[in-house]
């Protein structure tokens, strides 16, 4: 069976300073018609830190979608020209103050898409170099240090609710297992 969907007609509706909304009309493999809202977004990059003692370097702020405070790996949108390495090592020094001296790609994914085209690039940062965070100014982090093992109980009694996040650390829980 085909499942493609044919795109008739799009329609930007919104442009912000991160996404971007349409509609798209689009014909279905049984030759229907319908509509679909996307998120346009250009990309975004996560940070998996990890300590030269098996330690993941993890950030608290607070998430006005959700109207809580997260905590998460370091993460960010990838800026116009600005490849994903180069959003990486920038977000990982804004965000936590460290600088990465070995910064590895791992794999790429997308958040959530039945609805956004937004993918997240995830890099593995290890040789790690303390420094002095540096957030946007309407940022307001806490930077973390975390266990492997209590992140993962944290996942699995959900206290750990960002999706990046979840996937960042079973990934560190392997590599950290194999490593180690």
């Amino acid at each position: 069976m085909d499942f493609e969907e044919k795109t008739m007609k799009s329609e930007k509706i919104y442009e912000g300073k991160i996404i971007n909304l349409r509609i798209d009309t689009v014909e279905l493999p049984d030759k229907k018609y319908s509509k679909r809202e996307i998120v346009e977004h250009p990309g975004a990059v996560g940070i998996l830190p990890i300590t030269d003692d098996g330690c993941l370097i993890l950030v608290k702020q607070f998430r006005k979608s959700v109207e809580k405070a997260l905590l998460e790996i370091p993460a960010g949108k990838i800026e116009v020209n600005e490849e994903p390495k180069e959003t990486g090592l920038r977000e990982l020094a804004e965000e936590t103050g460290y600088k990465a001296n070995k910064m590895e790609y791992l794999f790429e994914f997308y958040t959530s898409p039945g609805f956004s085209n937004e993918k997240i690039y995830l890099f593995l940062a290890t040789d790690l170099e303390k420094g002095e965070i540096n957030p946007e100014s309407d940022e307001y982090i806490k930077v973390e240090k975390y266990k492997i093992d209590d992140l993962m109980d944290m996942v699995l009694r959900g206290e750990i609710n960002d999706g990046k996040t979840i996937v960042a650390i079973f990934y560190a829980h392997k590599y950290i297992n194999q490593n180690t």
